[in-house]
């Protein structure tokens, strides 16, 4: 199993959650809202936060656990819909899941999903 973690622009959440949701057999996807900064530092951005004199940046945060097999179409589905070819698109992490725990059901692993 797989967790695929992206942080995309907030104008980009609807084409790449509709992109996402037609795919067979993904079990879900888990947003939310976030702020930060990259390498320039949000000083030239015309959406920044400003936070105790600390400049942010909103960003949003999609969160996907999915069997390894599923990891290139999310990941290639993220990519094209979050895409703008400007500074800022976002990042996309994939990591290894150990083990899964389903909370009602007490389902261990990929049953878990």
């Amino acid at each position: 199993m797989k967790e695929i973690k992206a942080i995309i622009r907030p104008s980009k959440l609807l084409e790449v959650t509709e992109e996402l949701h037609e795919i067979e057999g993904l079990p879900g996807v888990t947003i939310s809202e976030i702020k930060g900064f990259g390498k320039g530092r949000a000083k030239n951005s015309a959406d920044k936060i400003v936070y105790e004199m600390v400049e942010f940046i909103p960003r949003i945060q999609l969160e996907v656990v999915v069997a390894d097999e599923m990891v290139d179409e999310v990941v290639n589905i993220i990519q094209k819909y979050a895409h703008t070819g400007n500074a800022g698109d976002g990042k996309i992490f994939v990591s290894t899941v150990d083990d899964m725990v389903n909370i009602r059901t007490n389902e261990r692993g990929e049953g878990a999903m």
